[in-house]
């Protein structure tokens, strides 16, 4: 049988989600970007998650972004590039918009479609010889709004521009100086450095991440906040986990955190 491409798995409150074509170093199709939407998606509603890990399967890539042996079947024309795009934006969509914190697992390429995601999740940890680019112009490709819209948030315009224009891919260290990455470590450390970050999320209260994850998205809005999203902010002095962690933090135990 054949594997599939985009796995799952549960480790008690954090999840895994693998991109998983190591024979091409996890490249994108129409299908796994549905399939990785999908996933995202599920992993939002559950309330027994309060981490999610998205890797690719094997240390070589995360992903080179879209596999261009597809692009003769399913991108040969417009009308099937915008048929392949809005399963893509669906999927940057449901990145967005998941409730729970999203780590990136970073091994080796990071490249295209592949750093379109890793610029959706919240944190990105990647090893020192990973790679990041988007040389789409190698291609004759335009970005389009919405896959182009997470690396401005992220990086700027400026920074989005340089990978789009040179098409130059950058190394581990000029990507953590110009913001692409959050942490970089020794390629062996990758895996166990973003176990840990999970764990640290996942050890903390699950409604406090839920709504720093609105929030900062909301800052990024240039509307003024009104006054129900002001008042939204103290809601938290109301929730259990708010009473647990205060008579934890008294007691000098650690708190036991249940999303309510």
């Amino acid at each position: 049988m054949t594997a599939p491409t985009v796995i799952v798995t549960r480790d008690g409150a954090i999840a895994t989600i693998v991109l998983n074509r190591p024979h091409k170093l996890n490249a994108l199709t129409k299908a796994m970007w549905r399939a990785l939407g999908a996933a995202v998606t599920e992993l939002s509603a559950a309330e027994d998650v309060r981490c999610i890990v998205v890797r690719g399967a094997g240390e070589r890539a995360f992903s080179p972004g879209n596999d261009i042996g597809e692009f003769a079947t399913e991108r040969a024309n417009k009308a099937q590039a915008f048929a392949y795009g809005q399963a893509m934006h669906a999927t940057a969509a449901a990145l967005a918009d998941c409730r729970h914190p999203i780590v990136a697992q970073i091994h080796g390429l990071c490249v295209g479609g592949g750093l379109e995601i890793a610029a959706l999740c919240d944190l990105r940890i990647c090893g020192a010889s990973s790679r990041f680019g988007a040389p789409v112009k190698n291609l004759g490709l335009v970005m389009a709004f919405p896959e182009m819209a997470p690396l401005v948030r992220l990086a700027g315009p400026a920074v989005a521009l340089e990978l789009l224009l040179e098409g130059r891919i950058l190394d581990a260290r000029e990507a953590y100086d110009k913001g692409l990455v959050t942490r970089v470590v020794p390629d062996a450390e990758v895996a166990s450095e973003a176990l840990a970050t999970a764990h640290r999320i996942a050890d903390g209260a699950p409604l406090s991440a839920r709504w720093h994850k609105r929030f900062a998205r909301r800052l990024a809005d240039p509307r003024p906040l009104t006054a129900a999203e002001q008042d939204e902010c103290f809601d938290c002095f109301d929730t259990a986990d708010f009473r647990e962690g205060y008579a934890a933090f008294l007691a000098k135990r650690k708190p036991t955190f249940t999303g309510r």
